[in-house]
């Protein structure tokens, strides 16, 4: 079973169809006791990230969370989900993420190109990866963001796309994952990288 964090941030239907069209059993969830008990645990979100650093301390669910992608659980972290993975973010002002991947959430800086970033782009690989196992690089994804993650450490990049520079689509170290894009509005690519995710 796959729990999808619930903590207000919307999107959530979606990703809960997108995985069981992946093959899973997916539950949409705010109880911390589900999300101990889950085989992965999958943290969606749209919207501001302060707002979302809000809504999970008031629903309870950072030490769950937490613990789930710290004790091994393959942990999924997507859009605004993937950014609070983060250290930190500059979204109005300075907010605390959940920690797990070293770097800081910083507006995209796309001299001439359309804020927020949204449509489709090409992803390509800097290294090997479980969750782009069978995606070719070149293949489009589905972006609306107007924030991105910069990672300190390089080797936790597993994607990246270019729009007015270079910007880390997804990260990836040991059973924690995270993408900026949405795979499950990124058509049948979306679908593969949900499919390798729910294999795991």
């Amino acid at each position: 079973m796959i729990a999808i964090v619930d903590y207000g941030a919307g999107n959530l239907r979606s990703i809960q169809k997108a995985l069981e069209a992946a093959g899973a059993e997916a539950v949409v969830t705010d109880s911390a006791k589900t999300i101990r008990s889950a085989q992965k645990v999958v943290l969606p979100g749209v919207g501001a990230f302060r707002n979302a650093v809000c809504a999970l301390n008031r629903s309870g669910l950072v030490v769950p969370v937490v613990e789930a992608a710290r004790n091994g659980t393959p942990f999924l972290g997507v859009c605004l989900g993937y950014q609070l993975l983060f250290e930190k973010s500059c979204e109005d002002g300075e907010t605390e993420g959940l920690g797990l991947f070293e770097g800081t959430i910083e507006p995209i800086r796309a001299v001439g190109l359309k804020i927020p970033h949204m449509g489709w782009n090409a992803l390509r690989f800097p290294g090997e990866s479980r969750l782009f196992e069978g995606i070719r690089a070149g293949e489009n994804v589905y972006f609306v963001h107007s924030y991105a993650a910069h990672a300190k450490n390089p080797d936790d990049l597993s994607a990246v796309t270019e729009y007015g520079g270079t910007i880390a689509a997804a990260v990836e170290r040991g059973n924690l994952f995270g993408v900026q894009f949405h795979p499950e509005k990124s058509g049948e690519t979306g679908l593969r990288i949900l499919r390798n995710f729910v294999r795991m």
